[in-house]
């Protein structure tokens, strides 16, 4: 791709709808720079800010970043800590910008277990931008897919013990109108940064058809360059959807 990056032209009338991150590497990136996991992690915000705006300027509807999953408690508890800081450094310095640029902020996961400082931070993000129309970036935060249909299945199920549906009621839109990601479009293309090749339980569902990319590239030197070239690449995959062309 080297060749190709000063040539790449995208078509825009093939840009993914709903584009999802894994945002892997953040703290191999800072030790390779001698610096603590944390400074990995600050910088990575930076790139959420970047990619955002140039998803949104290219039309993307939602991109999902997968900030804090239900099994990073398994951390550190100063890395976890840290973590759930970020959302109140991230805000003050870019949510003006993002609104700005008609940014919607959503999210996916148990707010509810965080810290109340942090869930007011995001709570407060959420209500200033829900009229937005532009991009929805939605932060995949203390979540796990295999939790998320968990508690579909058992939200379906209770529905079902007080006669609210039949079971015939219960086909793939249904369930899916159930999921914490009901708001958003199946995803069309999943980038994970940092050159891991797994899912790491994330929008199991979801990613059902999307395109797979991933890249050696860590998260916080993820930028535009890098983000118009796994779109060249998604825009150059045949995408059958199981049948044939």
């Amino acid at each position: 791709m080297d060749d190709q990056e000063k040539t790449i032209e995208l078509d825009m009338s093939n840009i993914p709808q709903h584009i999802a991150f894994i945002m892997d590497g953040n703290g191999r990136w800072a030790k390779k720079r001698m610096m603590p996991r944390t400074y990995g992690h600050n910088e990575g915000t930076k790139t959420i800010r970047k990619i955002a705006l140039e998803a949104n300027r290219l039309g993307v509807k939602a991109m999902t970043v997968y900030a804090f999953s239900t099994e990073n408690f398994a951390r550190p508890q100063d890395e976890v800590q840290f973590i759930f800081k970020l959302p109140k450094t991230f805000f003050e310095l870019y949510l003006k910008e993002l609104i700005e640029n008609n940014v919607k902020i959503s999210l996916i996961g148990h707010l509810e277990l965080a810290p109340e400082a942090t869930q007011n931070i995001i709570k407060e993000a959420i209500r200033q931008t829900k009229d937005n129309t532009g991009l929805n970036l939605c932060f995949a935060f203390i979540y796990g897919s295999r939790d998320e249909i968990v508690c579909s299945t058992k939200e379906i199920a209770q529905r079902v013990k007080e006669g609210l549906i039949d079971v015939d009621d219960i086909d793939e839109n249904y369930f899916q109108s159930t999921l914490m990601s009901s708001h958003l479009p199946d995803v069309d293309l999943m980038i994970r940064t940092s050159g891991e090749q797994r899912l790491s339980n994330f929008m199991l569902w979801q990613l059902a058809y999307a395109e797979f990319i991933f890249t050696p590239v860590c998260w916080p030197d993820f930028d535009e360059k890098e983000l118009h070239k796994a779109i060249w690449l998604y825009q150059n995959r045949d995408r059958r959807f199981g049948g044939l062309k």
